[in-house]
Parts: structure tokens; C-alpha cells; sequence
């Protein structure tokens, strides 16, 4: 072969050899968002679980697979999602203890502690008190039945973190009202650039929860107002763990449609997420995210509440 064409030659396999080991473009990030139950008709995950897809999917970043758990009474013996095939599970979900049977529940902690990342949006706190693997995955949570058993109410008081060990259930909120979010963990990624304090659209402000806290971090409180109801502590609002290779990111905000409408809401469970599913956060703080004297939300969210056409999904009238 003349030295010109084996030169010609070389070079394209070259550039073939190249091109085809050259990093590929990542693909969006995989995750299944599972829903199907609440702990009764307060928490409308049919309404929810369209807006937490679509907040995520907005943001160009993820592919969300929701995946229904089966209405039931009793255990779910056929409910087998395969947890590998996604990089963050994000639970809308809030059911008893008994609903999962033991190989899923273990199929869930085995995925987790391999390093599959897990998001807790609100409701989902209250669920499976008796599991102790998720009680550690969530951090605290509140009501069905939890009391001093299931761990210490944690909240900041003077700036500390406090374990208070005092007998009592887990689990109150007030009146639905805008309330002002602090931040406490300024250097972690979800929160970093954030306001030091942001207006949070009306949601319920959960209090008195409680739970192991077992590599635990508190990023956001709001002050629960004794007035609303509340306990009078800053209460834990954003906080992040770590089970085994897994990170958990949970929210204890987004009551309903209104809630999630909050540019600081889906901000952070967008940046919440990410983290989760890849141990950094790329999104840049939006321009509208709220101040600490102004809410701001997005329009396209709240209508997708059945009753926003009847007004702005009225609040509860604060007591």
C-alpha cells in the first residue's frame, strides 16, 4: 500500500478510535416517583404528584417514571418496583407499617445503602413508624402513633441543634400561612446562594417531629409561631442524611398545589433532588426566588389546582 493511502488510513482510525471512546453526553437523571397513598384526604398525591414530575422535568435535568403503589388494605405482596433502574427515588407516599412486606422493604434499604438516592417530600415523613431502616432514612417524622420511642423531638433553639427527649406525640401544624424559611447550612450545595432568609408561599409548618436523626443535617428551619399553634421552636424544614452510600434529601414543605407553587419550594426540591442522585447540585439559584419579605410563585404551578380559577386555593384562616 503506497505510504500516502496507509497514512490516510491510519489517520481515520485514529479519529474513529477517538470519537469512539470520547465521553458520551450524560443523559437525563433517571427517577421513579412513587405515590398511591396518604394517611387520609388532607394530602391529595393525585394533584401533587403531576406537579413534583413537572417540577423536575422543567428543569431539564431529569426523566420521572411515577410509579403507583396498588390501593390495599392490607400488605402489598405484588408490588416489586425495581429501585436499581433509577438514580433518586422521590416518595409521595405515606402508608402504614404493614403495607410493604419484608423483601421490599429490604429490596428498598439494599437499594439505599448501595447508594441510591432518596427524596422525602413532606407527608412522606409520616409514614411506616415502625421501620426502623426508613425512621433513620428520614431523619424525624410525625404522627401515625409516633411518640418518644421513635427518637427525640429535634429543633434549633439559640442556634444549636437540641435533642429534647420529653415524652409526647410526634407531629402538629398550624393554620396554613406564609411563614419566612432560615437557613442554617449556607456551604452545603443544595443551599449554597441561597437567601439567608426566603418567604414561603402558605403551607402547613410542620413541628414537634421526631426520630433518630442519625447522620442528620439541618439546612433550613422556620420558626413554628405558639400563636399559629405552634411550639415555639425553629422547627427543621430542609435537612439531609446519609444511609449507608445513600443520600436523602427531605423536605418537610409542600402541603398541597398552593405550597408547591412557591419558587423556593421547587428550587429547592429541583436542587434537592439532583444532590440525591448525584452528590452535587449545577442549577443556578433562579432570579425569582422569594426574599425575606416577598413570596414568589410560579402562575403555571398554582393553576394546576382544581380551585385556582376560584381564587388562589384560599388558606386556612391562621387562629
Amino acid at each position: 500500500m503506497p505510504q500516502r493511502s496507509l497514512a490516510f488510513v491510519l489517520l481515520i482510525a485514529m479519529m474513529f478510535s477517538a470519537s469512539s471512546s470520547a465521553p458520551q453526553a450524560a443523559g437525563p437523571i433517571a427517577v421513579m416517583l412513587i405515590d398511591g397513598e396518604s394517611g387520609g384526604p388532607w394530602h391529595k398525591w393525585q394533584l401533587t404528584t403531576p406537579v413534583l414530575k413537572k417540577e423536575l422535568e422543567d428543569s431539564g435535568l431529569f426523566k420521572v417514571d411515577v410509579v403507583t403503589a396498588p390501593a390495599a388494605t392490607g400488605e402489598l405482596t405484588g408490588f416489586k418496583p425495581v429501585f436499581s433502574n433509577y438514580r433518586v427515588v422521590v416518595l409521595n407516599y405515606d402508608a402504614p407499617d404493614d403495607r410493604w412486606p419484608a423483601d421490599l422493604k429490604k429490596s428498598f434499604e439494599d437499594y439505599v445503602s448501595n447508594g441510591g438516592g432518596v427524596v422525602i417530600v413532606h407527608a412522606a415523613d409520616n409514614a411506616f413508624p415502625g421501620w426502623q431502616a426508613y425512621s433513620e432514612m428520614i431523619g424525624i417524622g410525625g404522627w401515625r402513633g409516633r411518640t418518644e420511642k421513635a427518637g427525640p423531638f429535634w429543633y434549633v433553639e439559640n442556634g444549636t441543634v437540641t435533642l429534647d427527649e420529653k415524652p409526647g406525640n410526634a407531629g402538629s401544624h398550624g393554620a396554613r400561612v406564609p411563614f419566612s424559611v432560615s437557613v442554617r447550612d449556607t456551604a452545603h450545595p443544595i443551599t449554597k446562594g441561597l437567601p439567608a432568609a426566603w418567604m414561603h408561599q402558605g403551607d402547613e409548618l410542620y413541628a414537634r417531629l421526631r426520630g433518630p436523626g442519625k447522620n442528620m443535617t439541618i439546612l433550613a428551619t422556620a420558626h413554628s409561631d405558639p400563636a399559629n399553634g405552634g411550639s415555639g421552636h425553629d422547627e427543621p424544614m430542609l435537612m439531609v442524611l446519609s444511609y449507608g452510600k445513600g443520600r436523602i434529601f427531605h423536605t418537610a414543605l409542600g402541603h398541597d398545589v398552593n405550597a408547591m407553587s412557591c419558587v423556593g419550594f421547587i428550587a429547592t426540591f429541583q436542587r434537592g433532588t439532583e444532590w440525591a442522585a448525584t452528590g452535587n447540585v449545577t442549577q443556578k439559584v433562579p432570579a425569582s426566588f422569594p426574599t425575606a419579605d416577598t413570596i414568589s410563585y410560579r402562575a403555571a404551578i398554582a393553576e394546576m389546582d382544581p380551585n385556582y380559577k376560584k381564587g388562589l386555593n384560599a388558606l386556612d384562616t391562621a387562629k
